[in-house]
């Protein structure tokens, strides 16, 4: 178990609390998100309206990154004001050996040349609190998505 040291100051802290697990529903302490989960029919689930913690997962990383990359932007006087970040959450395995993850982060950055666009990615992938803390235990793949594609 990781804890803070002495000198850490936490910035912010979010709590969630979840009812039924996969087809229950989740709910943040400040009520600002209250989502109903479903489990997909790829899983064996009915595929009900709800959304599902791989979503969420995709959905916090993908803004998290984002946030980071426009950060690193700045520092290097680059302009993202049109970026887009997708961010793909692959679940594999079984019940038999345990599911894990592969995760793929695309970027949409008009008018950055391929290598500059790469060693931003590269340098918010640095900086992001998800991509700091999955460090080494997810399989991660970094792509520059051109303006043709």
């Amino acid at each position: 178990m990781s804890t803070t040291t002495p000198t850490s100051t936490t910035v912010y802290t979010a709590s969630a609390t979840s009812w039924g697990g996969r087809s229950g529903k989740v709910v943040t302490s400040d009520n600002k998100l209250q989502l109903d989960l479903s489990i997909p029919a790829e899983m064996g689930g009915d595929n009900g309206p709800g959304t599902n913690p791989e979503q969420l997962f995709a959905s916090g990383w993908a803004a998290c990154f984002h946030n980071a990359l426009k950060g690193v932007a700045r520092q290097q006087k680059l302009d993202v004001a049109d970026s887009a970040v997708t961010l793909t959450v692959n679940l594999i395995g079984g019940m038999a050996t345990g599911f894990d993850f592969e995760v793929t982060i695309e970027a949409q950055l008009p008018g950055i040349d391929e290598a500059t666009a790469q060693a931003a990615l590269e340098a918010a992938h640095q900086v992001c609190p998800y991509s700091r803390a999955t460090r080494g235990n997810i399989a991660v793949n970094l792509v520059v998505v051109s303006d043709e594609d």
